[in-house]
């Protein structure tokens, strides 16, 4: 199994409809990729989630996010360490 990869937080972010900050995130260093999960605040204080993925040289990726049995436990394992993440997913499914 991978370790998980890390990236500074908070951090900047911007979208078409607006801009803010990562201010959680958990990754996981997979075979084929870092799928990552991210809690982006909006400078109106909105938050959302992202999911999405990162190729193992740290950049970015604009492609649907895929995630193998090993990433899901590794993702899992992560959250322990953001807890605003980790609530609003646990929200999310109940």
């Amino acid at each position: 199994m991978e370790k998980a990869s890390t990236r500074d937080v908070p951090r900047p972010f911007e979208l078409h409809w607006g801009k803010g900050l990562i201010v959680e995130e958990v990754t996981y260093s997979g075979e084929h990729h870092q799928p990552a999960i991210q809690l982006l605040e909006f400078e109106d204080g909105v938050l959302s989630i992202r999911f999405c993925y990162y190729d193992h040289a740290g950049r970015f990726q604009r492609s649907p996010l895929m995630v193998g049995q090993d990433e899901v436990a590794g993702l899992r394992n992560a959250l322990a360490k953001t807890p605003r993440l980790h609530a609003l997913l646990k929200d999310m499914v109940g």
